[in-house]
């Protein structure tokens, strides 16, 4: 066993060049050490991909009404389901009119009556 006061950090031999045999012993331990931080980082990839995909599969999909109510004799010229709303575009008596109803319970929100210029 070598004397740690002389070849610790503040030894005589501080400054020489490591033997051949150090430091391809020191290379194989880098290695090692970089794969099995791959391995780790691999693992830490995989449970996170896992815990999102459960997150968002496990997620209710938005409530949306059964029916909105239109008035009668109305033709539907569309109908949109986008941003928590129902759009209903319809005509009565040709008037357009565009309405914003509510995606969860389906009550008019809001009425927009589209005209031409």
């Amino acid at each position: 066993m070598s004397n740690p006061n002389e070849t610790g950090p503040d030894g005589p031999y501080v400054n020489e060049p490591l033997s051949p045999e150090a430091q391809a012993a020191l290379s194989k331990a880098r290695r090692s050490f970089r794969f099995s931080i791959s391995i780790l980082l691999l693992g830490f990839m995989a449970i996170a991909l896992a815990l999102v995909y459960r997150v968002m599969r496990d997620a209710p999909p938005p409530a949306v009404a059964e029916s909105v109510a239109i008035p009668a004799g109305a033709s539907i010229v569309s109908a949109v389901v986008a941003d928590g709303a129902i759009n209903v575009t319809y005509t009565v008596d040709g008037v357009t009119t565009l309405g914003l109803f509510d995606q969860a319970t389906g009550e008019l929100t809001r009425s927009v009556v589209i005209t031409a210029e």
